[in-house]
């Protein structure tokens, strides 16, 4: 275990990268955003996460890479929600939508490294009631586990002293192979329907897997264009489940489980990190990685019929993803 300074945030304060290493994996984390800003697996030459070198990237076109994401993942819509029983308004930041709770949510804040040790750390995140428009003096805890031979191991959990929404998850972009592009991996989802959308909004719709929506049997990512879609693995929480398995032509696979009911496929059509180089040395352009989002499903507040993203006071907020790696 290692921390070394990365640069300085927009405040003033020093941004430390936090470097963790067990069995086959070595991982680095950064304070600011809880980010996952670099994985290596033991035998591969190139990083099987996408990021930069550059703290300037985090803080522009890179800003949710990596990230702990929330406290309301994904998109509000209309920017509001009814909070027990309170209409309550969120600035929007993408027209009229709340995406990943604005421009200053969890991936833009300080994390404090509160335990730190060779395969492990504990950040901590404490959010005073009213920030971005959410209720509640909110304590917020990422836990990364590195455990042998080569899994990662992310628990995320959230108290609050008042009803309010949560929905954290883990914005990590992944590329197996060492060559840019996703095109040759090959993904598989173990979830029977899928939410359609309209600007980027789920239409209401719980619709059945199908055609290029359809990833139960595995197939290539060259087959498919723009998708940035919920898949629904569950109606709640549950116990961790294995529910994907993205594999590059390397032969490298990343196998996830997770408690999530959901998880969010994004396959980075608008990726661009101009004028910052990725980890290759190059800029990240579209389609050169793909985010898979463990979380709570889209727009939960403005649609009764999903499983439901408030916290009460004396509950916790626990989601627990395994990102297991093999070559």
């Amino acid at each position: 275990m290692t921390l070394t300074r990365f640069g300085t945030a927009p405040d003033g304060r020093p941004v430390q990268r936090i470097a963790l290493a067990a069995g086959d994996l070595r991982l680095a984390l950064l304070d600011r955003g809880a980010i996952l800003q670099d994985l290596r697996l033991a035998g591969i030459d190139w990083p099987l996460t996408a990021g930069a070198s550059d703290l300037a990237a985090y803080l522009g076109p890179l800003r949710w890479f990596g990230a702990i994401v929330g406290p309301v993942a994904n998109r509000i819509g209309g920017a509001r929600a009814c909070i027990n029983g309170r209409p309550t308004r969120f600035v929007p930041n993408e027209g009229r939508t709340l995406l990943h709770s604005g421009a200053a949510g969890t991936h833009a804040r300080h994390w404090q490294p509160v335990e730190v040790e060779a395969g492990r750390a504990l950040l901590r995140l404490e959010l005073a009631d009213g920030i971005d428009g959410f209720p509640g003096n909110r304590r917020l805890e990422a836990e990364f586990v590195l455990d042998p031979p080569a899994t990662l191991r992310l628990i995320l959990t959230a108290v609050t002293d008042a009803p309010t929404l949560m929905n954290l998850a883990n914005h990590s972009y992944w590329t197996l192979d060492p060559e840019p592009g996703i095109g040759g991996q090959q993904l598989q989802i173990a979830a029977e329907h899928w939410l359609p959308v309209e600007a980027g909004l789920p239409t209401g719709e719980i619709r059945p897997v199908s055609g290029a929506m359809d990833f139960r049997a595995g197939r290539p990512l060259g087959e498919t264009e723009g998708i940035d879609h919920n898949f629904c693995l569950a109606s709640a929480q549950r116990d961790l489940t294995e529910v994907a398995r993205l594999t590059g032509r390397s032969g490298v696979r990343l196998t996830l489980a997770t408690t999530a009911p959901g998880l969010q496929v994004y396959t980075g059509r608008e990726i661009d990190s101009m004028p910052f180089a990725g980890h290759g040395g190059r800029p990240l352009r579209a389609f050169d990685a793909i985010a898979l989002e463990p979380q709570l499903w889209p727009d939960a507040p403005n649609r009764p019929e999903f499983p439901p993203i408030t916290l009460a006071p004396g509950e916790t907020f626990r989601q627990e993803t395994r990102f297991s790696f093999s070559a």
